[in-house]
């Protein structure tokens, strides 16, 4: 009896997060990609990168959670072992397994394109030109795509190769940006050094906030979603009713990544911040 009110409560807080979470996160990111299509310093790779990684977002905020609370719901109605509830789960299933993959791509193609900003100097524009980050962005899409349709199938085999996936691609990521921060401490040195001239400066400060801000993106991913990969791993092996209790919040903390994500773009780009904070004036004017 026990066991069965923890979970009831368990289920019920997860419920009443997801719904405060899914609305915070529509509002917060439908503003940030207005701010990101308004603000015109941004390169037209880096800005289609970021706005992918926003719809990502987005979705998870407007359809993984509803559809999420929609399967709480079910479970505390006790109504998990009919056929409706089997429907919702595979495609709330499916939605995470797309949106999830597309923001984690994502942001391994954002940590590649600065670190090829770093490396290639004048010949970024030349090589990482929209067409081919459109190419990129679409391909994110399409392996998503894929891996949630054969996550449903093969979810014990896929397991493994996706875990595989994720650790191959936090240490190359993590690579990307010890050598980002080499580039840009040499930079830097060699600006001081050589009195250069204050477009090579500004260059080097804008590659570094660029950078700052895919980090910290990089940072807080990986934070919310390795409960949901360690629990996930773990249940492969067997199911335990702590086990079952972890797997509900760790979803949950997952999908706070897409709330804080817009937090982290208005927190560390000034014109960002500003642009957002002129479209929540029009919104909802002050008075005078």
């Amino acid at each position: 009896m026990t066991e069965a009110k923890g979970s009831y409560s368990t289920l019920v807080i997860n419920c009443v997060l997801n719904s405060f979470l899914s609305s915070t996160a529509i509002l917060l990111i439908i503003i940030t990609i207005q701010a990101l299509r308004k603000t015109p310093s941004l390169s037209k790779p880096l800005k289609t990168l970021l706005l992918s990684l926003a719809v990502s977002d987005l979705c998870v905020g407007f359809l993984v959670q509803p559809t999420y609370i929609a399967v709480l719901i079910m479970k505390i109605e006790q109504n998990a072992d009919n056929g409706a509830y089997y429907t919702i789960y595979d495609a709330f299933c499916i939605q995470s397994y797309l949106f999830s993959f597309a923001s984690f791509f994502g942001i391994v193609a954002l940590t590649a394109d600065r670190f090829l900003a770093s490396h290639l100097h004048l010949r970024y524009q030349e090589l990482v030109t929209h067409k081919r980050v459109v190419a990129v962005v679409s391909s994110v899409w399409v392996l998503s795509t894929l891996i949630a349709l054969l996550a449903l199938q093969w979810i014990r085999i896929l397991a493994y190769i996706l875990a595989a996936i994720h650790i191959v691609c936090y240490i190359t990521t993590g690579l990307f940006y010890c050598k980002i921060y080499a580039v840009i401490r040499h930079h830097a040195n060699h600006t001081l050094q050589q009195s250069a001239q204050n477009e090579d400066v500004a260059n080097v400060a804008r590659l570094r906030k660029t950078a700052v801000v895919t980090f910290y993106v990089y940072l807080v991913f990986l934070v919310c979603y390795l409960p949901i990969f360690c629990t996930g791993v773990a249940r492969i092996h067997g199911e335990t009713p702590l086990l079952s209790l972890l797997s509900e919040f760790s979803y949950t903390f997952a999908y706070l990544n897409s709330s804080l994500n817009p937090l982290i773009y208005c927190w560390k780009m000034r014109k960002i911040r500003q642009t957002a904070k002129n479209i929540l004036e029009g919104i909802f004017p002050c008075g005078t």
